[in-house]
């Protein structure tokens, strides 16, 4: 899909798959960063499953984050969410999408060396609303956990 703009300049607008890439790497950017209003915006108009339970909407998700993840003196938990094995499906007609992915969350602080502390699964869903695709649904499947005391406030991941 491309618009244009001034003496009719054609500007690529990116693809329906590369706008859910963004938003995917996006949720992981905002996560190591210890943003997590910007996580709640991200997902505001969206239900988050995972080993805390259910929340759905920006501020109970912002919430449900800054109770449960550990952020050091430099404001972020230390992480690094790595996300690969993207597979996304598209229905640009219906204006949805669902996507499958692979996560490894690294950790390292002064005293801990750089370790994998947990990997999953997501599974999201999307909808196109006014022209913008937006978070519907994350759920989060934890396959394998390794230390996450540094990292949740109750070491049961999620």
């Amino acid at each position: 899909m491309s618009t244009s703009i001034g003496n009719g300049v054609p500007i690529d607008e990116p693809s329906s798959h590369r706008a859910i890439e963004n938003l995917i790497a996006t949720y992981a950017e905002l996560v190591d960063d210890g943003d997590f209003a910007g996580v709640g915006i991200l997902l505001a108009e969206a239900t988050f499953m995972g080993g805390a339970g259910s929340v759905s909407g920006g501020d109970a998700i912002e919430k449900m984050l800054r109770d449960n993840v550990i952020v050091y003196e430099d404001g972020t938990p230390r992480t690094k969410h790595v996300t690969t094995n993207v597979a996304i499906e598209v229905d640009d007609v219906a204006g949805t999408a669902v996507s499958r992915s692979y996560f490894t969350a690294l950790q390292a602080l002064p005293d801990l060396a750089l370790q994998a502390i947990v990997s999953g699964r997501y599974h999201d869903r999307f909808e196109r609303r006014d022209g913008q695709w937006r978070f519907v649904e994350r759920h989060v499947r934890t396959d394998l956990v390794g230390d996450v005391s540094r990292h949740l406030r109750d070491s049961g991941a999620g």
